[in-house]
């Protein structure tokens, strides 16, 4: 089993409200989850305004797939235009035997 891990830090320009922030970050938390059928979310910076940090997960057999499907993520995301991505750590983890 591969497990696959993104942590994204991100940032909500123009943003100026705990409420505005959560709108956004529910969206595209909410997109990410249906699209991509992967374990998401908001992990820290709750209370922070214009940033976030958000965890995505999700395993399978093939690394060379689970890699696959973590750059399509980030893609997406920098495609969305929701949020600004300042940082990310991608980490592959085999369970195996």
């Amino acid at each position: 089993m591969i497990v696959g891990i993104i942590r994204l830090r991100v940032r909500l320009p123009g943003n100026h409200s705990l409420k505005g922030k959560r709108r956004v970050v529910k969206s595209l938390i909410g997109q990410v989850r249906s699209r991509f059928n992967v374990a998401v979310s908001e992990i820290a910076l709750n209370d922070v305004w214009q940033r976030a940090e958000i965890g995505i997960s999700t395993i399978g057999n093939s690394q060379p797939i689970i890699n696959s499907v973590l750059d399509k993520i980030l893609e997406f995301i920098e495609r969305t235009c929701l949020v600004e991505v300042i940082d990310t750590d991608i980490e592959i983890i085999n369970m195996g035997k």
